[in-house]
């Protein structure tokens, strides 16, 4: 399924696929900044690299928060970014209304934790015709993620993928059950590990996430370990600057040796 997937390279490099980029298009430089420093490193690592964006954020903790910088503005930014690096980008959407628009510039659509469940959305998504990556609710089972591919495959897409981000650990804190991995992928899809979302700590008494990031790449590790298609993660030039989930993004200095070590260890596997 990844080999269809528009401009994606190194499909029969063997590596894991990546999924990267800033939580969210903050303006109309960075976003190319992140996706050329991914693409040169990617290149030289072999790994099928998609990037990441989204164009707008629906679920932050406070009505102050930074939501993106325009629906249109930030899908043309995803796009342009397609056209410029010769790579399939992802985008979040949240409304069925959304799906069609976000087909027209995303080659993937992702469905947040939060909204797996939502028929209408996932029948939304399953009729663009575009690959859709579900990310597992912090609150379901493993085995629960095999009803909301089966609303996809139903409405006619089978270009589904899942995306484990971690299971509610008390009410602010997540832990990763890497049984997740195996027993997603025998619903017969690809299986992803979210390595920075799954170390958020949410709804912090601030009313920003707070994250715990120096844990990122044992995530990674053990999660290219037990065999995981592919890795999700935020990353971003300054964390500490970001508009949105900072404190939960790699450092984008630090990907490169992170992702180094995700391959020897995957060759090893």
């Amino acid at each position: 399924m990844i080999k269809s997937i528009p401009n994606i390279k190194h499909s029969d490099s063997g590596n894991f696929f990546l999924i990267a980029g800033p939580c969210i298009i903050e303006n109309d430089k960075n976003p190319f900044e992140i996706a050329e420093k991914i693409v040169g490193i990617t290149d030289r690592l072999q790994i099928p690299f998609i990037f990441k964006a989204s164009y707008r954020k629906a679920n932050r903790s406070k009505l102050q928060s930074f939501t993106g910088i325009g629906d249109k503005e930030g899908l043309e930014i995803l796009k342009a970014i397609r056209d410029k690096y010769h790579v399939p980008v992802l985008t979040d959407i949240h409304t069925a209304e959304e799906a069609a628009l976000a087909a027209e510039y995303a080659d993937i659509l992702q469905i947040p934790a939060f909204l797996c469940r939502q028929t209408e959305l996932l029948i939304a998504a399953a009729a663009t015709g575009k690959v859709v990556n579900i990310k597992k609710g912090q609150f379901l089972s493993a085995d629960a993620m095999k009803f909301a591919v089966e609303k996809v495959r139903q409405s006619g897409n089978d270009r589904i993928m899942l995306t484990e981000r971690g299971s509610m650990f008390g009410y602010q804190d997540l832990v990763v059950d890497f049984r997740n991995i195996p027993w997603m992928q025998e619903i017969d899809v690809p299986v992803i590990v979210d390595i920075t979302h799954s170390l958020q700590q949410p709804n912090q008494p601030e009313g920003v996430s707070g994250g715990m990031p120096e844990m990122i790449e044992t995530i990674g590790k053990a999660a290219i370990a037990v065999g995981a298609d592919g890795i999700f993660i935020e990353t971003h030039p300054n964390p500490e600057e970001a508009l949105s989930d900072g404190e939960n993004m790699l450092p984008l200095s630090q990907l490169e040796e992170l992702l180094d070590k995700l391959v020897r260890i995957r060759q090893a596997v």
